[in-house]
């Protein structure tokens, strides 16, 4: 399925063509951790460390990274409340309200259907 471009850039958005700048869009929320910190978040405003903790096993660093490529493409909103120490909430956008729509969606399934997948052995090393 293909959608004209709105922005006038391309002739049309392919996620399937190999240069469609759409892919970014989908790399970024096919990832986990975005995936998990929008689901996160759509309970509402949330500050970093109860982001951490929420999405249990995520690392500083790419927590950090996670939420700085939402912020670029729109999904979320980050606040600076100026305080000793500094007060920053990350928050969905309305775009990031509607993207989590399917990827709750997506989570749903995963915890419904997991049992029914086949997942291998681990590899002993």
């Amino acid at each position: 399925m293909t959608t004209t471009c709105p922005s006038g850039q391309h002739s049309h958005h392919d996620v399937y063509a190999a240069q469609c700048p759409c892919r970014a869009l989908l790399d970024l929320l096919a990832n986990k951790w975005s995936a998990l910190a929008i689901g996160a978040l759509e309970d509402g405003p949330q500050r970093f460390g109860e982001l951490r903790r929420r999405l249990q096993g995520v690392s500083p660093k790419v927590l950090t990274q996670t939420l700085r490529r939402l912020e670029d493409f729109g999904i979320l909103d980050r606040t600076v409340y100026p305080a000793v120490p500094l007060h920053v909430e990350y928050a969905l956008t309305s775009l990031g309200q509607s993207a989590a729509i399917p990827l709750n969606a997506l989570r749903s399934w995963v915890e419904e259907n997991l049992d029914h997948t086949f997942r291998p052995e681990p590899v002993a090393s």
